[in-house]
């Protein structure tokens, strides 16, 4: 019998880019799931949850759980909902009982962010998509220092025929997005987007990846309004084929 996966789309994924969804739906088929989308979820609570809205992010955390109960695995085509998930719901439920501790690290246990799940759980080397062309590749703060997310997305990416990966020189540079820091510290946020664009163009790819779409956004925002030929996307449309919507931005951004 096949494993059942419980794709968390996230709240940018719906509301902005859905084809990343379906892609990472996609994905995990092709890996030999069977993924299903229960409608109960919602946010993660990481915006309440940063904002010191605890009690908040506590209910979403404990409906998430809830809502993934029968799930096999859960996975999710970002790193910052994933570490949300995985590693702060533990914490944010550490002093309630023993049984909803439990449900919290039965959870985050089985919990993974997309390429981590391919790569590493599920031995997926088969991507179908084909990307002729060079791209870079963007690694997201909270996927990579709170999940390690380095080395799975580039071994996905390899298998993919006719691309060709050319590193940034400071690939793991945050891009400025940071969720509220963005709006908190919009100066800060812009030179610090601003140096990233400048090291993908660097590379001459015409194409940035990334695994988070918070990033993604910011980085095509500040792209289109600086008049940068560069484009985004979700690494899981180039890795699942899923490339007949335009790239990421046209405007939808957050940089300044």
């Amino acid at each position: 019998m096949q494993p059942r996966a419980g794709l968390f789309v996230t709240c940018l994924i719906d509301l902005l880019r859905p084809s990343a969804g379906f892609a990472a739906a996609r994905l995990i088929e092709a890996s030999g799931c069977n993924v299903v989308v229960p409608r109960r979820q919602t946010c993660c609570g990481q915006p309440a949850y940063n904002s010191g809205h605890r009690a908040t992010a506590f209910d979403l955390a404990l409906q998430t759980i809830r809502a993934f109960s029968d799930c096999d695995f859960v996975v999710v085509p970002s790193g910052s909902c994933a570490a949300m998930l995985k590693i702060h719901y533990p914490r944010l439920l550490s002093d309630c009982e023993s049984t909803l501790r439990q449900e919290a690290a039965d959870f985050a246990a089985k919990t993974y962010e997309l390429c981590t799940f391919l790569a590493d759980i599920r031995k997926f080397d088969e991507p179908p998509g084909r990307y002729d062309g060079a791209v870079t590749y963007h690694d997201a703060c909270s996927g990579l220092r709170e999940l390690g997310v380095k080395t799975a997305p580039r071994r996905l990416l390899e298998r993919v025929p006719g691309l060709e990966l050319t590193e940034m020189r400071e690939p793991e540079a945050c891009c400025g997005f940071g969720g509220l820091f963005a709006e908190k510290y919009a100066g800060i946020s812009n030179a610090i987007v601003t140096r990233k664009i400048d090291d993908a163009e660097r590379t001459k790819a015409p194409l940035l990846l990334a695994g988070d779409l918070g990033c993604l956004l910011n980085i095509s925002g500040k792209a289109t309004r600086v008049g940068s030929a560069l484009s985004c996307r979700h690494v899981a449309e180039v890795l699942a084929g899923e490339l007949a919507d335009p790239p990421i931005g046209h405007g939808r951004a957050f940089a300044t």
